[in-house]
């Protein structure tokens, strides 16, 4: 029995692991499942009822996409993504930990949009948005003429921001992040080019 992860085809965080999995030439099967979906089973491998989630060889389960590509870079000696416990290293967690919050902020949108147009909060997707906005600032400032978001070498970093800027591009093409900050353009262009990206390209 091989690991299995759990997950839909438009989750930012799902796509980071499938990622990571690339990366790390780990063998897996695929369950498409998502906590919005009629019947699903999500809650039965993650009590909290969110995906990813990776169910390992001995079917224990790992949620949270942080603790799974923790995971998967330490169990996988091979393309090392994250560096060893130092100050390099919490610049890789940071640069994860704020394109999860883009994505976080992203996904709350899309679940707003969704609600009857009456219920809607104008004021709490500005919140969002601005978020949003303020987040790729920083990016577009911290990434500067680098090659990659943490310095000379690709990383985990490179893949939160990767799917971030992914999930931009699936759900709101109105944000022009391309034309305001080309060095995100940049790197994204030398992103989706690498296997892992192209095929985990975002669908439904």
């Amino acid at each position: 029995m091989q690991m299995k992860l759990v997950g839909s085809l438009t989750s930012p965080y799902v796509r980071k692991v499938r990622v990571v999995l690339a990366e790390k030439k780990i063998d897996y099967d695929f369950e498409l499942d998502s906590p919005w979906l009629a019947g699903n089973t999500v809650a039965e491998v993650n009590p909290l009822g969110k995906i990813p989630v990776l169910v390992l060889d001995d079917n224990t389960t790992l949620f949270d996409s942080r603790v799974i590509v923790e995971y998967l870079d330490n169990v996988a000696p091979n393309n090392k993504l994250m560096p060893a416990p130092n100050r390099e290293r919490a610049e890789v967690r940071r640069w994860e930990a704020l394109a999860d919050g883009v994505c976080d902020s992203a996904a709350l949108i899309f679940l707003e949009r969704k609600r009857p147009i009456e219920q809607q909060s104008s004021e709490w997707t500005a919140r969002q948005q601005d978020k949003i906005l303020r987040s790729l600032e920083f990016m577009a400032s911290e990434l500067a003429e680098h090659p990659w978001c943490a310095g000379t070498h690709f990383s985990l970093a490179d893949v939160a921001v990767g799917c971030a800027l992914g999930y931009l591009v699936f759900r709101f093409p109105e944000i022009d992040w391309q034309e305001r900050h080309p060095n995100l353009a940049r790197l994204y262009a030398k992103l989706i080019r690498r296997p892992g990206f192209a095929e985990t390209v975002p669908q439904g």
